[in-house]
């Protein structure tokens, strides 16, 4: 029985270094640099830098329908993509640029209000996007004057 064992144990040991091949002399130079270059670029990201984060369309009346532009511009070091862009609330509507922006490309985002609510008001556009950071936000606010019951004009 141990003289099984023992024959076992050699065999098992022959039988694993025998078969092992030199792991580098498997190793293609080409696949090699070509991780290499996507290592190095897989650190390049783009960044997006606006001209405002914020802005303030003052005192409005409840109802108006207003509008800003917000342009940024691509400092980073890749494409930049911005694939979605939500508001806070169902009153705001972005738009903006769906193409990709080149390093030192420039694009924008249109921010459409309709004045709801009342009083002071602060609305958050969330864009997700390709940076490092995976989203960045805007704010548009505005004063809301409520509507004045007397100006409504009469139903029907």
């Amino acid at each position: 029985m141990k003289k099984s064992i023992l024959l076992l144990a050699v065999l098992s040991v022959f039988a694993f270094s025998s078969c092992k091949d030199n792991a580098a002399d498997k190793v293609n130079e080409e696949n090699v640099a070509a991780a290499a270059d996507r290592d190095a670029e897989s650190g390049k990201f783009p960044k997006i830098t606006f001209e405002e984060s914020q802005y303030d369309f003052g005192t409005i009346d409840k109802g108006t329908h207003v509008e800003h532009l917000f342009k940024f511009k691509n400092t980073g070091d890749a494409p930049l993509m911005i694939v979605n862009a939500k508001s806070s609330c169902g009153c705001t509507v972005p738009e903006w640029t769906k193409d990709p922006i080149a390093p030192g490309g420039e694009g924008e985002l249109l921010v459409k209000f309709d004045g709801s609510g009342q009083n002071q008001v602060s609305k958050t556009i969330t864009l997700t996007t390709n940076t490092e950071a995976g989203t960045e936000s805007l704010v548009i606010k505005a004063f809301v004057n409520p509507t004045n019951p007397t100006t409504k004009a009469p139903t029907s």
